[in-house]
C-alpha cells in the first residue's frame, strides 16, 4: 500500500475480533518499533508481548479506554478484546519528555505496521502502570499498544479550526474522530 494512504487509513481501533495474531507479525510489528527514531540513538525501549489468552485479560483489566465514548468502545473481555498487548518497558528510572517521544515514535510504527498487516492497534497511556509490571514482572512500563483485527471501522472527517474535535459514536454506530483541516493547522512563511 502507498505510504500516504495508509497514514489516512490507520485509526485507533477500540473493538476486535476474537482471533488470534500469529507471532511472527507480532514479531514484525515490534521490529518496527525498535527501528524508529530515537533521541541519541539509546535504544532505551525493550519491549514485551503478551498474547496468552489469559494474560491479555489479566492486562485488560489495568487499562482505560476513549473516555469520551464509555462504555460502547471499551472492549468486552473475550468478546471484543485484543488479541495481543505490545508493552513498551524501559530500564530508565524516570520517563524523560525524550523517553516518552521515543516510546511514541514506537507505538506510531508500532501502528503503521499493524494496519499495514491488516490488524487494527490502540495506544495506551491510561493504564494502571504499577499492576501491569507487578502482573508481568516488567521493567518500567511508558506505553501500551493494544493489537488485534479490528471489529470496527472508525472513520475521521475534517473540520475548520475552532470546531470540536471530540470523537464520537455517529448515527451508524461509527466512531468518529474530527482532525482540523490541513489549511487550518499549517502556515507558510
Amino acid at each position: 500500500m502507498e505510504f500516504s494512504a495508509l497514514l489516512k487509513r490507520r485509526r485507533t481501533i477500540r473493538l476486535f475480533e476474537q482471533k488470534a495474531v500469529a507471532d511472527e507479525t507480532l514479531a514484525a510489528l515490534v521490529d518496527a518499533a525498535r527501528v524508529a527514531s530515537c533521541a541519541s540513538n539509546k535504544q532505551r525501549l525493550r519491549y514485551t508481548v503478551v498474547r496468552t489468552p489469559e494474560l491479555v485479560l489479566e492486562v485488560l483489566k489495568h487499562t482505560r479506554w476513549a473516555g469520551l465514548v464509555q462504555p460502547r468502545r471499551t472492549p468486552q473481555p473475550e468478546e471484543s478484546s485484543p488479541a495481543a498487548f505490545i508493552v513498551i518497558t524501559t530500564t530508565e528510572d524516570e520517563l524523560s519528555e525524550l523517553l516518552c517521544a521515543d516510546a511514541g515514535a514506537a507505538v506510531q510504527s508500532i501502528e503503521f505496521a499493524a494496519c499495514d498487516a491488516g490488524l487494527g492497534c490502540c495506544w495506551l497511556g491510561a493504564i494502571d502502570r504499577d499492576a501491569i509490571e507487578k502482573l508481568l514482572g516488567c521493567d518500567k512500563i511508558v506505553y501500551l499498544a493494544a493489537v488485534g483485527y479490528p471489529a470496527e471501522t472508525p472513520r475521521s472527517v475534517d473540520v475548520s479550526a475552532g470546531e470540536s474535535v471530540a470523537y464520537y459514536i455517529d448515527e451508524n454506530d461509527t466512531l468518529t474522530v474530527p482532525k482540523i483541516r490541513l489549511e487550518d493547522v499549517m502556515k507558510w512563511r
